[in-house]
C-alpha cells in the first residue's frame, strides 16, 4: 500500500519521532486486532486508458436503461447539452468555498445569479446558496421555524407529503427534541379543517405542507396561511420548482418559507444523485437562513462584483449560535440549474410543462379506458398522477413485465394505488407502448 502514500520514510520517520512512536501499526495499537484487516487489498495493476475505456464500457452494458414513468421526487427532465460545456469553464472554477471575493468572483456570481432566480420562481425576498436535497431543506426549514419561535416546539406537516420529505424532518426532529404531528389529509390533499384543529391543540412553530403532494395533486391552500399566521407560526411550502412556472407561488400562497428540490431544473437522473435542495424566505427570516448568502456591490473602482453578506454556519460563529452545521452547499448543482434557467426562461419553462400536462392527461385517461385502473381523486394535476389498481391487477407482475420492456412505470405507494409520470421528454410512442402492454396484462 506504501505506493499509494504520498508521505516518503522520512516524513513518517518525522511524524513517528515527533508523537513519540515506533511505527504505524503503533498508532492502531488501541484497536482490537479483530477488526484489524490483515490480508492484501485486492486492487488491479494499473490500466491504459484505452483499457479503462473498455472497461466502464463493458460494464456499461451490464446495465439496461429503462424509459421512466415515474416521479415521486425525481424528474426526467430534458437537460440541454450545453450546460455541461458551460459548467466546466475555468471562470467557474474558483475556490471551492468563497471566502476570498477577490479571486472567487466566477463561483460569487453564479450563486448570486441563482438566488435571484429561485426568488423570482417562489416570489420569496431572500434565497440562501442551495443546501443538500429537498427532504434536507425541509428539515433545515423545520429548525428555521422551531428558533424564530419562542416556547413552541412543534411541526405540523402534511401526510401528503412525499415519504422521504417527512422521513427525514422527522430524523431531524427526534435529534433536536421536536415534536412532529402529522395532519391528516382529506380528498387526497392536506386537511385545512385537520390543521385548524392541529394549530388549536398543540404549540405550533411552523407547518409544511406540498403545492404538489406525491398523488401528484396540485394542492389548494386558501385559508392556510390565515389560520397558520393567525397561531403565529410559519407557512413553509414544500415545492416542485420545475413546476412553479405554471402554478401559483408560495408567496401568493401566504407562505413564508419555500423550499424543494431543485433536480427537477435540468439535473439528469443519474441513478439517485447529485441533487440541490433550495430554500427561499421573506427577509424578516432572513438571518436564520442556514447556510449564506451572495450579494452585490462594488469595489473601489466602481465595478459591480459579489461577496458573501450572510454566513450564520457554524464555522464563522459558536457551535451553539448557527443557523445550522450544514458546512457546505451544492455549488456545482447550484451552477448547473442556473445555466438551465438561464437557457431555458420563461417561455421554456412554460412549454416543459405544457407537454409534461399534455403527456400524463393523455397517459391517465389512456390507463382508465383500460379497465386495469380507476379513477383515485378528481383533483387537478400537472405531469404525475395516482390511480387505483382494479380487482385482479398484479403490480408486482405488471412492474416486471414493464421492466421486462425496458420501462419504469406503475410505482406503488400503498393499499393498490399506483403513481406514474410524465415529463416533456416521453413520446406518445412510448406512452403508448407502456399503454398497450398494461391492456395485455392478464
Amino acid at each position: 500500500m506504501n505506493q499509494y502514500i504520498p508521505h516518503t520514510e522520512e516524513d513518517i520517520r518525522q511524524m513517528l519521532d515527533k508523537i513519540g512512536m515506533k511505527s504505524l501499526d503503533e498508532l492502531y495499537s488501541d484497536v482490537p486486532s479483530d477488526f484489524l484487516y490483515q490480508g492484501e487489498y485486492d486492487l488491479p495493476d494499473a490500466k491504459s486508458e484505452e483499457e479503462i475505456r473498455r472497461y466502464f464500457k463493458e460494464m456499461a452494458s451490464r446495465t439496461t436503461p429503462l424509459v421512466p414513468f415515474v416521479g415521486q421526487g425525481w424528474y426526467d427532465h430534458y437537460t440541454p447539452s450545453v450546460i455541461a460545456a458551460i459548467a466546466s469553464r475555468s471562470e467557474f472554477f474558483t475556490a471551492y468555498t468563497p471566502y476570498q471575493p477577490e479571486i472567487s468572483q466566477g463561483t460569487l456570481r453564479y450563486i448570486f445569479e441563482y438566488q435571484s432566480m429561485i426568488c423570482e420562481l417562489t416570489g420569496m425576498e431572500v434565497s440562501n446558496a442551495s443546501m443538500y436535497d429537498g427532504p434536507t431543506a425541509a428539515a433545515e426549514a423545520s429548525r428555521l421555524a422551531i428558533t424564530s419561535a419562542r416556547k413552541k416546539d412543534t411541526m405540523l406537516i402534511s401526510s401528503t407529503l412525499l415519504p422521504q420529505v417527512k422521513k427525514v424532518v422527522k430524523t431531524y426532529a427526534r435529534y433536536a427534541g421536536t415534536v412532529v404531528v402529522e395532519i391528516a389529509e382529506k380528498d387526497g390533499q392536506t386537511s385545512l379543517e385537520a390543521l385548524r384543529e392541529a394549530l388549536a391543540a398543540h404549540a405550533v412553530a411552523g407547518v409544511i405542507v406540498p403545492t404538489t403532494n406525491k398523488y401528484g395533486i396540485i394542492e389548494d391552500h386558501s385559508g392556510f396561511a390565515d389560520a397558520i399566521h393567525e397561531a403565529k407560526a410559519l407557512l413553509i411550502e414544500y415545492c416542485d420548482p420545475s413546476t412553479l412556472a405554471v402554478l401559483k407561488s408560495p408567496a401568493e400562497n401566504g407562505a413564508d418559507v419555500a423550499v424543494g428540490d431543485g433536480q427537477s431544473l435540468g439535473i439528469p437522473l443519474s441513478f439517485g444523485g447529485p441533487s440541490l435542495g433550495f430554500m427561499a424566505c421573506s427577509k424578516e427570516h432572513m438571518r436564520k437562513l442556514p447556510g449564506r448568502i451572495v450579494g452585490a456591490t462594488v469595489d473601489k473602482e466602481g465595478r459591480r462584483c459579489f461577496v458573501l453578506t450572510l454566513q450564520a454556519r457554524e464555522q464563522h460563529i459558536r457551535r451553539d449560535k448557527a443557523t445550522s452545521n450544514i458546512c457546505s452547499n451544492e455549488s456545482l448543482m447550484a451552477l448547473w440549474v442556473t445555466i438551465y434557467l438561464s437557457i431555458m426562461g420563461t417561455e421554456g419553462l412554460k412549454e416543459v410543462n405544457e407537454k409534461s400536462f399534455a403527456g400524463a392527461h393523455y397517459l391517465y385517461d389512456s390507463l382508465l379506458a383500460t379497465g386495469k385502473f380507476t379513477k383515485l381523486y378528481d383533483k387537478p394535476f400537472l405531469k404525475e398522477f395516482a390511480v387505483r389498481a382494479a380487482q385482479g391487477v398484479d403490480i408486482p407482475k405488471l412492474q416486471k413485465k414493464l421492466v421486462d420492456n425496458g420501462l419504469f412505470a406503475a410505482q406503488p405507494i400503498g393499499d393498490g394505488i399506483v403513481t406514474f409520470c410524465v415529463t416533456e421528454k416521453r413520446t406518445r410512442a412510448e406512452i403508448d407502448k407502456l399503454i398497450q402492454i398494461i391492456r395485455e396484462e392478464a
